[in-house]
């Protein structure tokens, strides 16, 4: 799951990050309207959490113009503004959810969650296939009821083959749905922690390799 975080409090953003990457999402920051509204264009997200007052572009305009777009993120704000008309108008600019400041980092981790189930594709709370189950929120994953030990990025990368629901799912895509804007292209860091899922994951192998395509887990 990918988030993109627009707020110009650098230090709530972080903490923010921080939380959300513990989580097992990637994240990226922009600290500005107008960049964030360019890494939004560029970048597939899941969810967008935006500031409503920030420079450069203000989050209204920046919700608008994502919005009204196809294939659009869902969009959580997060402002101060906790009154009823300021909720209402946000909705009303095409935002799907509202949280008011201060917040509880647990349930926006929640909000961002619920979100993503709602998008174009839909992703059930629960994703399984055979005998692999993989919870998102507890973020737990088994196999044959077995505690798997997964690292973050590989829990990312098992969520979002399970959730292509069998098709497959190229390494490009994988490295841009699991992994944060730092991340260079050219490394073969997908392959590595593909290597490491499937040995965690055991035998009979789940992970099959669509030569010269990418992965997929057959449901």
């Amino acid at each position: 799951m990918r988030v993109l975080i627009i707020e110009d409090d650098e230090r709530l953003a972080d903490v923010v990050a921080r939380g959300l990457r513990q989580a097992g999402m990637a994240v990226d920051v922009a600290l500005d309207g107008e960049e964030g509204l360019e890494k939004a264009l560029v970048t597939r997200y899941d969810v967008v959490l935006l500031d409503r007052p920030l420079p450069r572009m203000h989050g209204d305009d920046v919700c608008r113009e994502l919005a009204g777009r196809p294939e659009a993120p869902r969009i959580l704000m997060l402002t101060a503004s906790g009154s009823l008309d300021d909720r209402v108008e946000g909705l009303s600019l095409g935002a799907d959810d509202y949280l008011p400041k201060p917040f509880a980092l647990r349930e926006l981790e929640a909000r961002a969650r619920a979100l993503a189930r709602r998008s174009a594709v839909g992703t059930p709370p629960v994703l399984e296939a055979a005998d692999v189950r993989l919870e998102p929120g507890p973020h737990r994953a088994t196999r044959g009821g077995r505690d798997l030990r997964l690292t973050r990025k590989e829990f990312a990368v098992l969520e979002v083959l399970l959730g292509a629901r069998g098709n497959v799912v190229s390494a490009e895509e994988l490295l841009e749905r699991a992994w944060d804007e730092h991340a260079d292209p050219m490394t073969n860091v997908v392959a590595v922690t593909v290597m490491t899922l499937r040995r965690k994951l055991g035998t009979p192998p789940v992970i099959e390799t669509v030569t010269g395509v990418g992965y997929r887990i057959d449901p």
